[in-house]
This record gives structure tokens, C-alpha cells and sequence, in this order.
């Protein structure tokens, strides 16, 4: 296995955002990553109990890497996490847009980069957690951008919307 010379982490999270799935947001053995940096505090619109109350997002994240297009070395990493943007229409100012970003015009080519730079990075027998929230895309539409299906899955949320999945990369024998 080629060692990753990034701080000698062997957990990659190449879409890390603001952390929210992370029990431990500062895990030691994960390179947190995103294609941006932020803090910011917006106030809720609308006509609910949340109106004018604030809301703070902070991504901070390690390195500031393009998931499509990352400078770590073929199979750097035990564990990926690839949680990309999901939702193809949101306002640029929208808090929705500033916590988990949108899909261009390029979506598709965008999804099939970003998976196989997370399997290259992905060392031999190492696992990649898919997340994916099918607000705007069918997740079988997605999947059908990658070179590699998908060993088992599971929806949460309380509309099933968000899929859950489990990639390993098995090679053969020599």
C-alpha cells in the first residue's frame, strides 16, 4: 500500500462540509476535505416559530481538494467517505445552497469523476460509504454513473430520500 503522507491519515472524507454525519467531527485518522471554506450565520425566513432566529454553518475543512480531481496519491486511503452534493436547483444565497452546496450543469460527468477519484484513493480491500439524498436524482440514475455497484445499502430519514451505501474495493488474486 502507497502510505498517505497527509498528516498519516487512512480516512478520507472528500465532501466533509459542515461534518454533520461525524459523531466526531475531529476524528484523528480522517482528512477532512472540501472544494471550500466557510463560516456563515443567516437568519430563518419564512412564516414558522423559527422565523428570525439564527443559524450557523462552519466548513472548515484539512485541505480545500476538488473531489474530482484530488492530488493524493492511488490508494492513500482505508475508508472514504463520499457524500457529494445531491440537489440540483438552490439559490446561491440560500441556506440550503451554503450547507450542502448544488449539482452544475455537468452533474453527471462531475458524480463519475468524483467516484473514481475516491476508488483510486481507496487502497486495495479498503471500504467507500456512499451517501446520496434523492431529492433532485434517482439514485439508480446515479449509480449508473459508477464503474462499481454497490455491496449493500439502506434508506433513512422519514421519507427514505437519503441512501446509505457500502463499496469495497476487492481485487484479485495475483
Amino acid at each position: 500500500m502507497s502510505q498517505n503522507k497527509e498528516e498519516g491519515k487512512i480516512i478520507l472524507d472528500a465532501t466533509c462540509g459542515s461534518r454533520m454525519m461525524w459523531f466526531n467531527k475531529d476524528h484523528p485518522a480522517t482528512l477532512f476535505c472540501d472544494n471550500r471554506e466557510m463560516e456563515k450565520t443567516l437568519i430563518w425566513e419564512g412564516k414558522n416559530e423559527r422565523k428570525g432566529q439564527k443559524r450557523y454553518l462552519e466548513i472548515t475543512p484539512d485541505k480545500i481538494v476538488d473531489f474530482r480531481k484530488m492530488d493524493f496519491p492511488d490508494k492513500s486511503f482505508k475508508l472514504v467517505v463520499f457524500d457529494p452534493p445531491h440537489i440540483k436547483h438552490a439559490g446561491k444565497k440560500s441556506w440550503l445552497y451554503a450547507k450542502y452546496g448544488a449539482l452544475g450543469d455537468t452533474w453527471q460527468q462531475d458524480l463519475q469523476k468524483g467516484f473514481s477519484e475516491c476508488w483510486r484513493v481507496l487502497d486495495d480491500y479498503g471500504v467507500l460509504i456512499f451517501k446520496w439524498n434523492e431529492e433532485s436524482i434517482n439514485t439508480a440514475e446515479v449509480l449508473k454513473l459508477f464503474s462499481q455497484k454497490p455491496l449493500f445499502g439502506h434508506p433513512t430519514s422519514k421519507h427514505g430520500k437519503t441512501k446509505w451505501m457500502c463499496f469495497m474495493k476487492i481485487t484479485p488474486n495475483p
